[in-house]
């Protein structure tokens, strides 16, 4: 939980300096420009690509095969989604990797390790009626 909260104050300062070099740079008007239309693009990620994977893997399900590969294509488009829709730079950048498909397979392998340790270490109960 502290490295979450210490993420946090860390991404929120870098954040504030990114939006004041870019202020400085390209003007305000077009930063705060710039932050609508991320803004905007993230809300379409995840109402049309954030839907159309989750039908994918819901469709992989239904057919018997393993859920993994598309289950980390709509974690990450629903995660890039919504960090495009945050306001701020480097969570645009993030958000814009995480939406290419040749720059997401690089972060695969990170979400795949994430995922095994949060299954690992979580308790599954099975209620019996």
């Amino acid at each position: 939980m502290q490295k979450i909260l210490l993420l946090f104050i860390v991404l929120s300062f870098a954040e504030i300096a990114a939006f004041i070099l870019v202020g400085k740079w390209l003007g305000v008007f077009v930063t705060l420009l710039l932050i609508i239309a991320t803004s905007l693009i993230g809300a379409f990620i995840l109402k049309n690509k954030g839907l159309r994977s989750f039908q994918s893997l819901q469709h992989s399900i239904a057919q018997g095969k393993s859920p993994g590969v598309a289950m980390i294509e709509a974690f990450a488009l629903f995660i890039s989604g919504v960090l495009l829709l945050l306001p701020g730079f480097l969570t645009d950048l993030i958000g814009f990797l995480l939406l290419l498909p040749f720059t997401r397979n690089l972060f695969k392998p990170l979400i795949f390790s994430w995922v095994r340790r949060r299954m690992k270490h979580s308790q599954i109960i099975i209620e019996q009626k």
